[in-house]
């Protein structure tokens, strides 16, 4: 019997991580744990919780358009308030949004999953978010995000045609000023900002989808606002599944390609269409999470290693992650039990591959797990693994498992919180620098951060273009302090670069930061351990009317 590429390297990825898991178990070194203690980690009560407060700063930070008075960045002001103006069908023009790093420019493909990782962390934990007074902040920052995304295409109309994909950036060749090539402050930006449009795009039609659905949850105290919100993310998820097109929005175009190039869109159509049915009950939608052909081209557009490996650009392993909770406190049942169960297999197998004697991924000397093979930015894939690995422990907790199994050997839930506080922590100062990549956290952090609006004063004076490379090139700190930015990080030996003109070690995201804020929400002692089970269920029935 043949069998196809996508099934064989789907399956590829399953026997790589038992072949590991396999000669470990044969091997000298014995990694079974027979405990069913789940003691928790040791941290003091503020550890995470002061970390999250400063983490959830940075998106007040990277704010656009006219600001709240209580936005809390005394240096940031109103900036791009003509974005997107010259727009005929835009009312009032791209105004909003969110600056995606150092430069003053809009992604929307990261913004939206930075949005719907804030949604699902605070459906995960409400609780936390209560204990930490940041509940009503981080409401108010996804629909800062939402009300934007809202604004990038016709959010009106059941059927659209188009979608606005970023505003600003650089085109790698031009010699004209634009975002990258001109420092200065987003107050200031005094060159042309152009819009990109996606008449194709599943992948960012997808990624907004889930944006959307997953926030409509959140807002489900608003039924208006929650109704438009999930009618605008069936409307974008329709035309992420029109064959006419099924093209990456951002093959071949110069201002996103370089930097935010997708690689595949199943896994949004596995993404989106998980928090679809979460945020609708219809049972289309379920039937589409759990079509084997989606999780298998999924699976085969990123490498195998790297399957299980979340992030703005692969969302199969938070895809999982959700069915599987849907699978554990839900139970569909037939039809769509046979799938789940393998979605739950293939979940636990991520969490395997993040065991450090697996040798699965490189790791630093430090601790710091290298999930993107040593390439920059390593910090962001280890937060979002982090927050994976505690909500599965969660997960777990909340099923009354003790833990789960990497082929012969079984591991508590302990194991799952020891790996995801020692990413966090190593991050947070614990690694052979004693240095926070968290800004403002801790005694010692990065002050050379890349980012435009930090390194230049706020002090009434226009900077232009070109007379800003002075405080690029400046030996001193940023005269801005961007409390709760995480930088991109160290190399794969533990040493950072605290240079501003180092975007790889030294340049904040929008997706990093929510991978980092998900993770600190869910391992926070504040309101206690443990998931909201029922908050992420609202808008669906029970389990005996969908039969």
């Amino acid at each position: 019997m043949k069998m196809g590429l996508g099934s064989m390297r789907f399956r590829a990825f399953k026997w790589a991580i038992w072949f590991i898991v396999m000669a470990t178990w044969i091997g000298p070194v014995r990694l079974t744990s027979t405990s069913s203690s789940q003691t928790l980690p040791k941290h003091s009560f503020d550890n995470y919780s002061v970390a999250l407060n400063k983490a959830m700063l940075f998106f007040n930070a990277q704010k656009s358009g006219k600001l709240p008075k209580s936005n809390g960045i005394p240096w940031r002001g109103n900036s791009g308030l003509l974005d997107g103006s010259i727009l005929k069908d835009v009312n009032g023009g791209l105004v909003g949004g969110y600056y995606d790093s150092g430069e003053n420019t809009k992604f929307h493909f990261p913004l939206a999953f930075s949005m719907t990782m804030l949604s699902w962390s605070l459906l995960e934990y409400p609780h936390k978010y209560h204990a930490v007074n940041e509940y009503n902040h981080v409401r108010e920052l996804i629909k800062w995000g939402t009300d934007y995304l809202l604004l990038t295409f016709d959010s009106d109309a059941s059927k659209i045609t188009k979608i606005y994909s970023q505003v600003g950036g650089a085109y790698e060749n031009s010699k004209s000023p634009d975002d990258f090539s001109c420092w200065e402050r987003p107050e200031d930006m005094d060159y042309p900002r152009p819009v990109q449009t996606a008449y194709a795009g599943p992948e960012l039609a997808g990624e907004m989808a889930a944006a959307l659905a997953s926030t409509s949850i959140v807002f489900n105290d608003n039924l208006t606002y929650s109704n438009k919100l999930i009618k605008s993310a069936e409307a974008l998820f329709a035309f992420a599944r029109d064959p006419q097109k099924r093209r990456p929005y951002s093959r071949g175009n110069p201002w996103i390609e370089p930097y935010y190039n997708s690689t595949g869109y199943f896994d949004e159509y596995l993404w989106g269409a998980t928090w679809l049915f979460f945020g609708t009950g219809n049972l289309k939608y379920l039937t589409l999470a759990t079509n084997k052909g989606i999780t298998k081209n999924a699976m085969t557009l990123k490498w195998t290693k790297k399957a299980g490996v979340l992030s703005w650009d692969n969302k199969v392993p938070s895809a999982l992650m959700l069915l599987t909770r849907l699978r554990l406190f839900y139970a569909p049942g037939y039809p769509y039990e046979a799938t789940l169960a393998e979605h739950h297999k293939l979940i636990s197998l991520s969490m395997c591959s993040y065991l450090k004697p697996y040798h699965l991924f490189n790791w630093t000397q430090g601790g710091l797990i290298h999930l993107n093979d040593g390439g920059s930015q390593p910090l962001q894939y280890a937060a979002n693994a982090a927050f994976l690995a505690n909500l599965f422990a969660d997960y777990l907790n909340a099923s009354e498992s003790a833990g789960w199994t990497c082929g012969p050997n079984f591991f508590t839930v302990k194991t799952l919180r020891e790996f995801a506080s020692s990413q966090i922590d190593y991050i947070l100062g614990k690694n052979p620098l004693r240095l926070s990549y968290v800004v403002g956290y801790g005694d010692k952090y990065p002050t050379h951060v890349h980012h435009r609006a930090a390194s230049i004063p706020s002090d009434g004076k226009k900077y232009s273009c070109k007379s800003g490379y002075k405080w690029r090139d400046s030996t001193k700190p940023n005269p801005n302090t961007i409390e709760g930015a995480m930088v991109g990080g160290p190399d794969q030996f533990d040493r950072f670069h605290n240079d501003r003109r180092n975007r790889g070690s030294a340049a904040p995201t929008l997706a990093g930061n929510a991978g980092l804020v998900a993770a600190l929400v869910s391992l926070t002692n504040s309101g206690g351990y443990g998931i909201d089970k029922n908050l992420l269920f609202s808008k669906i029935p029970p389990p005996s009317v969908t039969y």
